[in-house]
């Protein structure tokens, strides 16, 4: 039986794909059109809690919120692989083999008044995305500040992945 590259990669990294986070209101975690699953804003929920509340710049340092934004994109691909193991009957880690390519990455950082390192926070996002899946993790992103992000988390990170 073949192993999976993505599963051999998470533990590598010493990483457990978590459970998908429940939304928050009214949509799904992530849906399918065509080759391509996007995914809605996760925040980085770590066992049912946000890891850290408030701005970045002021009650999150930049150090952490990177940390959370990694967090957040780990929940994104738990979100991705919950979807294509539904499609095929199969196990999450193992179906994110199917992804050939992060398209994009969306992150937002909610931040205080002139604080203006969002791409070094989002960084995190990005990092996590290639540790994991390798070339196939390298993508086009926007890292974007706002005033608040839902349950004044400091974070928040989208995905757009093609698949096989």
């Amino acid at each position: 039986m073949a192993t999976s590259r993505v599963a051999d990669r998470l533990a590598e990294l010493g990483l457990t794909l978590p459970d998908v986070a429940a939304p928050v209101a009214a949509y799904v975690p992530a849906v399918r059109s065509g080759a391509h699953v996007w995914t809605s804003g996760q925040l980085p929920f770590v066992a049912g809690a946000l890891a850290a509340t408030g701005k970045v710049g002021a009650a999150v340092d930049v150090e952490t919120a990177t940390d959370l934004a990694r967090t957040a994109a780990l929940n994104a691909l738990a979100a991705v692989g919950a979807l294509l193991a539904a499609e095929e009957g199969g196990d999450p880690v193992a179906a994110l083999d199917r992804v050939t390519r992060v398209v994009k990455v969306v992150g937002f950082v909610a931040s205080e008044a002139g604080f203006t390192s969002q791409p070094a926070v989002v960084n995190g996002a990005s990092h996590l995305l290639h540790d994991v899946l390798g070339d196939a993790g390298v993508h086009a992103r926007s890292a974007v500040g706002v005033a608040v992000l839902p349950l004044d988390s400091p974070v928040e990170v989208e995905l757009v992945v093609e698949t096989a």
